[in-house]
């Protein structure tokens, strides 16, 4: 018999976490090993649970999923991490990446997706869902030379998709006010006057 690939949870919603944990236990060759709604109440538990895999949430109270992540690969560089959450953002994908997440599926990804995907990293490969592999194909095909940073990327990208500067700054873990800052430089860099041509003049050039 193959050992069955252990398998820890990290989700502040219970409702979601126990729909996790019911449905991965019911996989053959998966074993569910614990389940927490946040890092903190994980942390201590990690090394002894010992997971392959572990399903991280971004958005916890306390230390969130990207804090947590280069903690959780220095105390166990061998276990894989697969983001899954409701934040899609390409800031957000690239950090996650960055920091040694194996995967990043968002919440409305399928069951037999997060199964397939737990499988693939859980013998060494990276898994992510369309939405998110189209960010990072589409970040590939952007103009190298844009003047504007990652971040003023991101928030230019969300404005062009209707959010608000509320909306933005929440999703992004930001002051509001970090957010009409950056939407000043993007409108200096640009040397637009309004939100309307600073998405023109970005579309038009492939900034975003």
């Amino acid at each position: 018999m193959k050992t069955p690939l252990r398998i820890v949870i990290i989700e502040d919603d219970e409702i979601i976490s126990m729909g996790y944990q019911t449905l991965l236990s019911e996989v053959d060759d998966f074993s569910v090993v614990n389940v927490f709604s946040s890092f903190d109440l994980a942390r201590k538990q990690l090394e002894i649970d010992a997971p392959d895999v572990i399903l991280l949430d971004i958005e916890m109270p306390g230390t969130n999923g990207l804090q947590a992540l280069p903690i959780i690969k220095k105390a166990l560089p061998n276990t894989h991490i697969i983001i899954l959450t409701v934040f899609d953002s390409p800031e957000l994908v690239f950090e996650a990446l960055t920091m040694g997440a194996a995967g990043y599926l968002t919440k409305n990804s399928n069951v037999a997706k997060i199964i397939e995907a737990i499988r693939e990293v859980g013998t060494g490969g990276g898994a992510m869902s369309t939405n998110v592999a189209r960010i990072v194909m589409h970040s590939f095909q952007k103009n190298l030379d844009s003047p504007l940073t990652k971040r003023e990327t991101e928030i230019l990208t969300k404005i062009a998709n209707g959010q608000t500067k509320a909306q933005i700054a929440a999703e992004l873990f930001i002051d509001p006010e970090t957010v009409r800052s950056h939407v000043k430089n993007i409108y200096i860099k640009l040397d637009v006057n309004s939100k309307s041509e600073a998405i023109k003049t970005a579309k038009a050039k492939r900034f975003i």
